[in-house]
């Protein structure tokens, strides 16, 4: 799973999932062009770091025809405040869609012509909230529901010159877990409602992330590999009165 000489664009690059798949890429081998709106607060080795807003479509149009080369693209800029749907109108969750399903095809459409040159790869951040109900947070799901079904099209249409996966992440430790989590007791007791016991590092989905963009994974697309540490015990076994040894 080596990219050596490969060039990889990971948008929202500069902290936490972003800057985990980032520090992989670079281990792997890759030239690693960070987007977002603000640098990192320190210089990361391996990267450059390129100044982006990708709800521009203008802006992005511009510094994807500056570049020189692409072998691989990271979509994971996005995110979501938890937001109840009665507390906002539907102009304040449509900025949701926009940032983490429209961008993304902004983004990639961008892309295509590197991407085609180079035989390259796209790797779609999606997010387990895009296959269960996510109250708080329902148009951010709605957009990651959406994103992986584009991954899915452009894998059609896109091939044979390139390949397109998603990445379905489940909970991760960044530096804003607490925002969703509480407290660190929060964090731990949410941790066990994972049956691996943990919550992801950044560094679980950089490795992902390189597989999928690898020779290892060539005949691998519109594929959608979940990265959840098995996902969610079913609540209805903590209710149930039989078999409680499950």
């Amino acid at each position: 799973m080596e990219l050596d000489g490969k060039v990889a664009v990971v948008t929202g690059g500069t902290r936490g999932v972003g800057a985990g798949i980032a520090r992989a890429l670079v281990r792997a081998g890759a030239q690693v062009v960070l987007c977002a709106r603000r640098a990192p607060e320190v210089p990361r080795p391996g990267t450059e770091f390129v100044p982006l807003d990708v709800r521009d479509p203008e802006a992005v149009r511009r510094v994807f025809a500056d570049l020189p080369r692409m072998d691989v693209l990271v979509n994971n800029a996005g995110g979501a405040p938890h937001r109840l749907l009665t507390a906002a109108d539907a102009e304040r969750h449509a900025r949701v869609v926009e940032l983490n399903l429209v961008a993304p095809l902004t983004v990639s459409l961008a892309a295509y012509d590197h991407l085609r040159r180079t035989q390259g790869s796209i790797v779609m951040i999606g997010s387990v909230s895009g296959g269960r109900p996510s109250p708080g947070t329902a148009a951010y799901g709605a957009a990651k529901a959406g994103l992986e079904s584009l991954a899915r099209s452009m894998a059609v249409e896109w091939a044979p010159d390139i390949r397109v996966n998603t990445l379905v992440v489940g909970m991760v430790r960044t530096e804003l877990s607490h925002l969703h989590y509480g407290d660190p007791d929060g964090i731990t007791a949410v941790s066990r409602t994972v049956p691996l016991g943990r919550l992801a590092e950044p560094s679980d989905i950089g490795a992902a992330t390189v597989f999928l963009a690898s020779d290892a994974a060539a005949y691998i697309s519109g594929a959608s590999l979940l990265v959840h540490g098995g996902g969610e015990r079913p609540a209805f076994l903590d209710a149930a009165t039989a078999n409680k040894e499950l």
